[in-house]
């Protein structure tokens, strides 16, 4: 398997090689050269444990890793000791449990993993597979990446420790929960490095796409990424699109709907290529806050990413994104792989632009993929925890109110509607006692961890100052 540009200036790639590099030299995104039809394999996967159905598919995927160091990667990273929190104690051990709030309406449980969000079921993939590559090949690299929550504290608990790396992370000051900040900022590792920006995620993520950019420092100072950029993120996510449908369903000729809060676009990306591999997803439904950006597209063919000033700050921080980076890969496939469209489209956007594909030929192109949008507030937010809490007791974190929202406005009769969680409730405590007067329930272990002492620089939304960090640390 071969992997090529969204823009057509990068030469084809194996796995390991995108692996540690993060953005393509043009600046585009890595996707493989053609997506592997399924179809006929689902039968045989439906009963795998979750370890196997990531080995069955990440191959397609990594044919530059020996199968039985993948399979042994896999069957490492996807054990139920790492993945244990789950709030449901008849469902521990299992990885990603299914729960039905009533016929045809279901939560995937995605955040039993360490740091309690969605993002572990990658990272931690990502964490093993960064290794492996770095001791075969003698070589050391320095991660930077940007978080509005949850990615940050994924990629540190996946990476800390691990010999021949390095992370740095860009994070908006102030803008994540008390929680989340903890969650990163209290890691004692030698080789974690927390940087507080002045300003919005998007500036940051503006930040590490401008070093990525650098060829020269990036080469010189070994930078990677673990943002959703990163195609094997993206990968290891398509994983879970399975292993739900098969939780949801009892055949292979049922159909179904899977809602995802969606900021960047990485998640519902992978939904888009499970859908694409010949998985029988009917419906893909892309849920927003107030950063409306995608639910705007989706519903005019419009793409307008925002400024920084026009952001707004949610009680769901970590889709306070106005420039969904991994949209790019989506709209690679609508206008049939054609890259010079790409950049011609891209030009726009990173020149603080807009493009729209309602009126070109690419219009009718669109309602083939499946997909459907729609947005919440903070007052629906607060609404859907009290109304999942009132009728089932279970207490769902903000992001996963707005995917229930959304998704109860697109449930069709007769099609299972499948909600992605994305992380457990004590995440966003302040708004969990907002809704519903009371604490959200953590893991013991993870009692008392805002007052541990944490570590994070604090600087400008300014490229020389974040360069300067990683210069002092390396």
């Amino acid at each position: 398997m071969k992997y090529i540009s969204t823009r057509g200036g990068a030469a084809p790639q194996e796995f390991c090689d995108i692996l540690l590099g993060g953005l393509a030299p043009d600046g585009g995104l890595y996707l493989p050269e053609s997506y592997p039809q399924v179809a006929d394999q689902l039968q045989e996967w439906r009963g795998l444990s979750y370890a196997e159905l990531a080995f069955r598919i990440l191959s397609l995927f990594i044919t530059d890793i020996p199968a039985a160091d993948l399979k042994a990667i896999c069957d490492k990273t996807y054990t139920a000791q790492t993945y244990r929190w789950s709030r449901d104690p008849a469902k521990a051990g299992d990885i990603v449990p299914l729960t039905t709030l009533e016929p045809d309406f279901h939560l995937l449980e995605l955040s039993n993993g360490p740091t309690l969000a969605f993002k572990d079921m990658a990272m931690q993939l990502l964490g093993n597979l960064f290794e492996y590559v770095l001791d075969r090949r003698g070589e050391t690299i320095n991660i930077l990446g940007a978080t509005s929550g949850d990615t940050g504290s994924a990629a540190e608990y996946a990476m800390r420790g691990k010999h021949n790396v390095r992370v740095f992370m860009l994070s908006p000051e102030g803008k994540m929960s008390a929680f989340q900040r903890a969650q990163m900022y209290s890691l004692p590792d030698a080789n974690i490095f927390n940087i507080a920006v002045r300003g919005m995620f998007d500036d940051a993520q503006d930040i590490v796409k401008a070093v990525s950019n650098d060829a020269e420092f990036k080469a010189k100072y070994k930078i990677g990424a673990v943002n959703s950029i990163n195609w094997a993120r993206v990968a290891a996510q398509i994983v879970y699109y399975f292993k739900g449908y098969f939780e949801a369903t009892r055949h292979n000729a049922e159909k179904v709907a899977f809602c995802v809060p969606s900021g960047n676009f990485g998640n519902i990306c992978a939904g888009h290529i499970a859908r694409m591999m010949g998985l029988p997803i009917a419906r893909l439904v892309l849920a927003t806050n107030e950063n409306d950006v995608l639910d705007e597209f989706f519903r005019s063919g419009i793409y307008r990413p925002r400024t920084t000033a026009e952001t707004h700050i949610t009680s769901s921080p970590s889709m306070d994104i106005s420039k969904a980076s991994n949209f790019e890969r989506f709209i690679f496939d609508v206008v049939g792989r054609d890259a010079a469209t790409v950049r011609q489209l891209w030009s726009k956007v990173d020149t603080g632009g807009s493009f729209s594909l309602a009126d070109g030929p690419f219009a009718a192109r669109l309602p083939e993929y499946g997909f459907v949008s729609g947005r919440s507030s903070h007052a629906d937010r607060l609404a859907t925890i009290r109304d999942i809490w009132a009728r089932y007791g279970l207490m769902i974190d903000t992001h996963t109110a707005d995917g229930v929202k959304v998704a109860q406005e697109h449930r069709l009769a007769g099609l299972p509607m499948i909600v992605l969680e994305t992380a457990q409730a004590v995440k966003f405590a302040e708004t969990i006692r907002e809704a519903l007067g009371r604490d959200p329930v953590r893991p013991v272990e993870l009692e008392g961890i805002e007052s541990l002492p944490q570590k994070v620089e604090v600087v400008d939304a300014a490229l020389a100052q974040v360069k300067d960090i990683i210069v002092r640390h390396c």
